[in-house]
Parts: structure tokens; C-alpha cells; sequence
């Protein structure tokens, strides 16, 4: 084995374990993701100054939103990672409430967090993308963390390489391989909440739309490109013509994502907030 190789980190995956009871770092990363969210929301919607005015939500809409968000995460992530990446779905259904194998999809999560906020909008009479903005803002904080969350489990890695920085995963053979969670937590989720948050701070918010259109360009050409370095899924491998089942979920992201850009340049500037 070359001298430059990278040992894998000897992570135990459980932080905590307490007789039948288990705290696992990968739940811990959604916990710790979705409360950072929540805490940089609210940070948002109480600054004027970003909004042009008084935003169109309050702080304590944040606060009931999350706890509408979370479980939908939770089982849109499972529900989605079933539909999408398990073959044999038809054939036992219910492996939807076997969260103990293992198994989320962003994509999924993504479907039912978008389901949540058109019906919490219509709720609370809060303009729908001014949310998705607040959102989209915070969840490159989830997908950090979230990637982190895969490679201590040392899970979802990348395809073999011989880079300086490769390493080898104790359950992915004696092939070195690319660190690809690392790449999507830098691209997914550093970088992207760098350059949302400057869009913000340069008066992005006063046009409804356009940080949700950043984001979901941004997250797909990041995904689409980290797609590149990982490992097929197991069950799947490539789609057809070298595509993955990640590419294929993302694509149609990236085109809704420029239409949302293309409705915000075009639209008027967000006015005053709805009144409550």
C-alpha cells in the first residue's frame, strides 16, 4: 500500500450507549443540523435590514415550523431512500418502517418538506417562497453536518482512486478510494451556505425566490459533480450512460431551481409583508 495512503479515523459510530438505548453521531448530525437551521433562521427573519422592512414571518413562526419540519425530514428522508434506492420495494413495502437498516435520501426529504411548506404557508399566510428562502438558507447547515454524519459511518464512499488523499474504507475492500463525503459536505454545505448567505446580505431576500433558486441550482450542480467521485449505489450501479440514480433526482432540481431564478428577476420586488 503507497506510504500517502490515508488510515481511515477508527470512529465508533454510537456516542452514547446506554443499555438497550443508542445515540448514534449520524443522528446526532440531523439533531445538531436541524436546531442550527432553526437557530439561523430565526436569526434572518428578525433582521429588517435583510428584508428591506419587516419580514414576512416572525421568530415564533420559525419556532412551530421546525417542529413541522423535522419529522417530515425523518420520513420523507426513509420514505424516499425506499422508493428510490431499494429494487425490491414492491416486494416488502414495508421496509419503509425500518429505520434500523439504515437508508435516508435528500431527495425525499426534500419532497416532503415542500409538502409541509405550502401547507404551513397557507396556515400562517406567509408568502410560500419568502419561506423556502428562509429554509434554503439554513439547510446547507443539515447537509453538513449530514455528510460528516456519513463518513464517520464510513459509508457512501467514493469510487477507487490513487490520490494523495485517499483512503480506505473498512467495509468498501482493500480498494483506495475518494473521500467523497468530504467533497459533498465541503460543496453541499460549506460553500453553498457561504454564498448563500452573501446573496443574502446583499438584498437577495427582497426578491421572494431567489435564494431558493440558488440553492437548488447550487445543491445540484454540487451533487451532480460529487456524483462523480462516488460510489454507485450498491443495489443500482450506474443507471444507463454512466448515470446514477443521484443524477437523475437532481437534474430536474437544477431546472426548477433556474425557472424560480428566471420568476425572481422577472418579478416584482418583494413589497410589505402580509398582515397576520
Amino acid at each position: 500500500m503507497p506510504l500517502y495512503v490515508i488510515a481511515f479515523p477508527n470512529f465508533d459510530p454510537v456516542l452514547i450507549d446506554v443499555g438497550p438505548f443508542a445515540i448514534h453521531w449520524y443522528a446526532l448530525a440531523y439533531i445538531v443540523g436541524t436546531f442550527g437551521a432553526w437557530l439561523y433562521a430565526r436569526m434572518l427573519v428578525r433582521s429588517e435590514k435583510l428584508w428591506g422592512g419587516p419580514a414576512p414571518m416572525t421568530a415564533a413562526d420559525c419556532d412551530d415550523f421546525v417542529l413541522w419540519c423535522a419529522p417530515a425530514v425523518i420520513v420523507g428522508g426513509r420514505v424516499g431512500y425506499v422508493l428510490f434506492y431499494d429494487p425490491d420495494f414492491a416486494a416488502h413495502p414495508f421496509a419503509i418502517f425500518q429505520t434500523w437498516t439504515g437508508g435516508m435520501s435528500f431527495h425525499g426529504a426534500l419532497l416532503f418538506v415542500l409538502l409541509v411548506e405550502v401547507a404551513f404557508a397557507r396556515w400562517r399566510k406567509i408568502p410560500f417562497l419568502s419561506l423556502t428562502d428562509v429554509v434554503s438558507a439554513g439547510a446547507p447547515i443539515g447537509l453538513l453536518l449530514g455528510r460528516l454524519g456519513n463518513f464517520v459511518n464510513g459509508e457512501l464512499w467514493g469510487r477507487a482512486t490513487d490520490v494523495p488523499w485517499a483512503i480506505v474504507f473498512p467495509d468498501a475492500g482493500p480498494s483506495l478510494r475518494h473521500p467523497s463525503q468530504l467533497y459533498e459536505a465541503a460543496l453541499e454545505g460549506l460553500v453553498l451556505f457561504v454564498v448563500l448567505a452573501f446573496l443574502i446580505r446583499a438584498g437577495a431576500f427582497r426578491r421572494r425566490g431567489t435564494i431558493t433558486g440558488v440553492f437548488a441550482v447550487g445543491y445540484g450542480l454540487a451533487r451532480i459533480a460529487c456524483e462523480f467521485f462516488r460510489e454507485p449505489d450498491e443495489q443500482l450501479g450506474f443507471i444507463r450512460g454512466g448515470l446514477t440514480m443521484g443524477m437523475l433526482l437532481t437534474l430536474p432540481i437544477i431546472l426548477v431551481g433556474i425557472g424560480i431564478l428566471i420568476w425572481a428577476r422577472r418579478g416584482e420586488p418583494a413589497g410589505a409583508p402580509i398582515s397576520k
